[in-house]
């Protein structure tokens, strides 16, 4: 399964009334693990940068002017992307800027349900407590010391870590969890479940050469080898 982490950086809040992205980060991840695969590409917005949205992200003017704009990245971007699941904290904000400037250039829009969104996952997952990025680095001990400002790149790589924390850890298909199930005899299922016996024991793989040679080892030990008293 193949899934990008994603993240932009943007002028303002609403595409409608003018804002731009300037940024946008992804992280590739296979079977929930990454592949160490990223797009990374700053983007000139074709304006100038409010001071608010510079104080998050530092991204200003005189950086930005001679970055592409984004009609001449839209193709690579999707190409990246492809049909892969988009896991976007806030994936409402996201969206909504991906598929207004590719609606303003007649390319195809991806669908909002290809998104998964961090932030409803963590917000049912720990009702009523934060659920910023760096509240849930927090939570699972992620380091996130080099995040001073916003960073598409580094936010990006940053949720994928949150990500795999948020649905169980690298490997969430063993469903390892801590979580118990209650049973009808109140007990949770991880105390009630026990192996039945065998009904007859598995046989010795152990031929009688590799025997002799082991006793023959140990017997070089000495008698206050360790191993004698195990055995």
């Amino acid at each position: 399964m193949r899934e990008i982490v994603l993240d932009t950086e943007t002028t303002g809040f609403e595409p409608e009334q003018g804002d731009r992205i300037v940024e946008i980060g992804g992280v590739e991840l296979l079977n929930h693990m990454p592949t160490g695969r990223t797009f990374h590409q700053y983007i000139n917005p074709e304006r100038s940068m409010p001071k608010e949205a510079f104080e998050v992200h530092g991204l200003g003017d005189d950086f930005l002017r001679d970055k592409p704009v984004f009609a001449k990245i839209a193709q690579e971007f999707l190409d990246f992307v492809g049909d892969a699941k988009l896991v976007i904290h806030n994936a409402a904000f996201d969206m909504k800027f991906l598929n207004a400037e590719l609606g303003w250039l007649k390319m195809p829009q991806l669908p909002f349900d290809q998104a998964i969104d961090t932030l409803e996952i963590a917000r049912k997952k720990f009702p009523g407590s934060p659920a910023s990025l760096d509240a849930l680095c927090r939570r699972f001990g992620i380091d996130n010391s080099d995040r001073t400002l916003h960073g598409a790149l580094l936010d990006s790589e940053i949720l994928a870590e949150v990500y795999l924390e948020l649905i169980g850890g690298r490997q969430p298909d063993f469903a390892l969890s801590n979580a118990h199930v209650e049973t009808s005899a109140g007990a949770s299922r991880s105390e009630a479940w026990k192996p039945a016996p065998r009904p007859t024991g598995l046989p010795p793989r152990i031929a009688d050469e590799e025997r002799a040679a082991h006793i023959s080892f140990v017997e070089r030990l000495g008698e206050n080898a360790i191993w004698k008293k195990f055995n």
